[in-house]
């Protein structure tokens, strides 16, 4: 059964505005039903792209920042190429403009942010999607309502079930999505898909020490977050599975193997080695087996973001030592288990392992992946061995690297085979410290956006104007930070036309 997020749309149609993606993609209701943001026609090849903006009108936009416009009139100053600004123009607010909905929850800030073509809270994608807007949240009271909004939100979010990968705006509503319709799992009012992945939570822990490292704003850590960080501890120690398999189980009676779990919903076998496990990747496919090594390398990094909120924001002596013997827990685990031998002989990190010894090497473009590794600060940027994994992971040595005619990168089996998903590219481009090798990337980047201004989820490797999702916010916000990040880096990249 194919799913919004891998609905392709094929070069030179006409891509809908105000619907939701493709033919192929479900229509999909939540109070209020979003629309995206009108996108032309893919341009005839050699037609010259257009570079009237593509956000929505001022007063169509559903969230602004005073701030956020400022620094895009910054950095697209600094920016010779003009087709290279014009995107960042378009990117970097795409989650403001199209994706946030504000309102009040007992008279503090709510906000619900969707994942662009599908109307739902992913507790990832929510997270990444605001991330490049944090730096400026400290002189901006709108931004700080925002993030108080969305660590609120998510809070609430984990309090009704920190299983869940994602929400409903309503939280009394049951899911509308119809691939979700017919799960064999605890579904509860105000899930729309119940998919369990590590990275899920790992993200909010994320948001919430990162915001708290901008701004010294204690307002969002109140009791309601602190309930919302203890039931993603617990959930954390439950999927361990260090005395039984645990509470969580899923099934999805459709046939595909990426979609449900095996052994009654429990997933493969695994040993217990004190990883935890994850059913899914962040990719939303099943893991093959359930101990997947960037997810817990996350992991221990953003526990230790928690204790320190914990610890700092609260006084919360209590949360902060649990966070932390948790995370020192899964370091020491991830050196006994989480590596294995690359083709030279010399360590790598595993993608995914059983602790009984069987594991295998692959990488996916979905942030946490190996190659994301330094940009989450799970692992030092220079760390040798995170160094060797990359590379790694960016050969053919990995099943799901891609290598066409003009552009390389990693997919996954989400969208299928020779799908490149330009995401790996921005997250290379994050993690490099060659000004050749960002600007071999920033071409790359530039020459397929298909004429639509925005980043894909996915491209097929010979032809860019074959691609996933036209409106996918999370690439388009990492775009904008990878600008942001190499005009502060290496500003003299941006001073020349690619």
């Amino acid at each position: 059964m194919m799913t919004p997020r891998r609905s392709v749309l094929k070069s030179g149609a006409t891509l809908l505005a105000g619907a939701m993606a493709s033919g192929a993609t479900r229509a999909l209701a939540a109070p209020p039903t979003p629309q995206p943001t009108p996108i032309p026609t893919t341009p005839a090849p050699g037609r010259t792209t257009d570079l009237n903006s593509r956000r929505p009108a001022p007063g169509d936009r559903k969230f602004t920042s005073p701030a956020v416009e400022e620094r895009i009139r910054q950095v697209s100053a600094q920016v010779a190429d003009p087709e290279l600004a014009w995107m960042f123009a378009n990117c970097y607010p795409n989650t403001l403009d199209t994706t946030v909905w504000m309102g009040t929850v007992e008279g503090k800030p709510d906000a619900f942010v969707i994942t662009g073509d599908i109307p739902c809270l992913w507790l990832r994608d929510s997270s990444a999607q605001v991330w490049p807007y944090l730096p400026l949240a400290k002189d901006d009271p709108q931004l700080q309502a925002l993030f108080n909004g969305l660590i609120a939100r998510q809070a609430r979010c984990l309090l009704i079930d920190p299983y869940a990968n994602a929400f409903m705006q309503d939280p009394q509503a049951r899911t509308n999505l119809s691939w979700a319709l017919h799960d064999q799992t605890d579904m509860k009012p105000g899930v729309a898909e119940r998919k369990w992945e590590l990275d899920s939570l790992c993200w909010t822990l994320r948001l919430a020490a990162g915001y708290w490292q901008a701004t010294q704003d204690k307002r969002p850590f109140d009791e309601l977050w602190a309930n919302g960080a203890r039931a993603a501890l617990r959930t954390i120690r439950e999927q361990q599975r260090l005395h039984d398999h645990g509470p969580y189980a899923f099934r999805r009676p459709d046939g595909n193997a990426t979609e449900t779990l095996m052994l009654f919903g429990y997933g493969a076998a695994s040993r217990k080695v004190g990883l935890i496990h994850s059913m899914f990747r962040p990719s939303d496919d099943a893991c093959t087996f359930p101990f997947l090594i960037p997810a817990n390398l996350f992991a221990a990094s953003a526990l230790k973001g928690l204790a320190k909120v914990a610890a700092e924001a609260r006084g919360d002596t209590a949360l902060a030592r649990d966070a932390m013997a948790l995370s020192l827990e899964l370091d020491r685990a991830l050196l006994d288990y989480g590596q294995m031998a690359g083709p030279d002989g010399n360590p790598v990190w595993a993608y995914e392992v059983d602790g009984f010894g069987n594991g295998f090497f692959m990488d996916d473009a979905n942030v946490p992946g190996l190659s994301s590794l330094a940009y989450l600060g799970a692992v030092p940027r220079n760390d040798p061995l995170f160094r060797r994994t990359e590379a790694l992971a960016w050969s053919s040595r990995d099943p799901y690297f891609f290598k066409g005619a003009a552009y390389e990168g990693i997919g996954g089996p989400h969208a299928g085979l020779g799908m490149i998903w330009p995401m790996s590219m921005i997250i290379r481009a994050l993690s490099s410290d060659s000004p050749a090798e960002i600007l071999g990337l920033l071409r790359s980047l530039k020459a397929t956006h298909a004429g639509t201004g925005f980043i894909h989820e996915s491209f097929q490797q010979d032809n860019p104007g074959e691609f996933t999702r036209s409106w996918f916010a999370w690439a388009n916000s990492l775009f904008g930070e990878l600008i942001i990040d190499v005009n502060r880096r290496f500003p003299t990249l941006l001073s020349q036309k690619l």
